[in-house]
């Protein structure tokens, strides 16, 4: 078995915090207007779900790109090019309405889920990573699909 180093571990599943709660203030109204009482309407629902999953598969790419550094000639060109559909994809896809965000974003995770595992069996992303991004991904995509329902 292959150990996921102790910090990168803790920060993966930190960063699932904000799709968590997302998915809490649509599945337990009390939530939702605790959330709107105490937070705003930006750390709610759909709207953090879709902010903060485009900022994170924005920052995926950015990932991608310092595993690209690790490769030479054509396949870092290639590496690079790749990296930058993630955040390509965010762009051109979030932003048409809550509904169609989400839905482009749960299809933008697991693009960026084949891409990981490109990088990974190229030997240019940890060991581990796999072992990483499979759960945080289907975390992220389950609480995208719960601001669907």
């Amino acid at each position: 078995m292959i150990r996921i180093p102790r910090s990168a571990l803790l920060l993966g599943f930190a960063g699932l915090i904000p799709f968590l709660w997302g998915a809490v203030t649509l599945l337990i109204p009390q939530t939702y207007d605790l959330s709107l009482a105490r937070l705003g309407p930006r750390f709610m629902g759909q709207y953090v779900l879709n902010f903060y999953g485009t900022i994170v598969l924005a920052f995926m790419s950015g990932v991608l790109w310092g595993f690209a550094t690790r490769a030479e000639g054509r396949v870092a060109q290639l590496g690079y090019a790749l990296s930058m559909l993630p955040v390509l994809w965010a762009f051109f896809t979030v932003g048409g309405g809550p509904d169609s965000s989400l839905v482009f974003l749960i299809a933008g995770y697991a693009g960026l889920l084949g891409l990981d595992w490109l990088f990974w069996r190229q030997g240019l992303a940890p060991p581990w990573w796999m072992a990483l991004r499979v759960p945080l991904t289907l975390i992220v995509v389950l609480c995208l699909f719960i601001g669907l329902l």
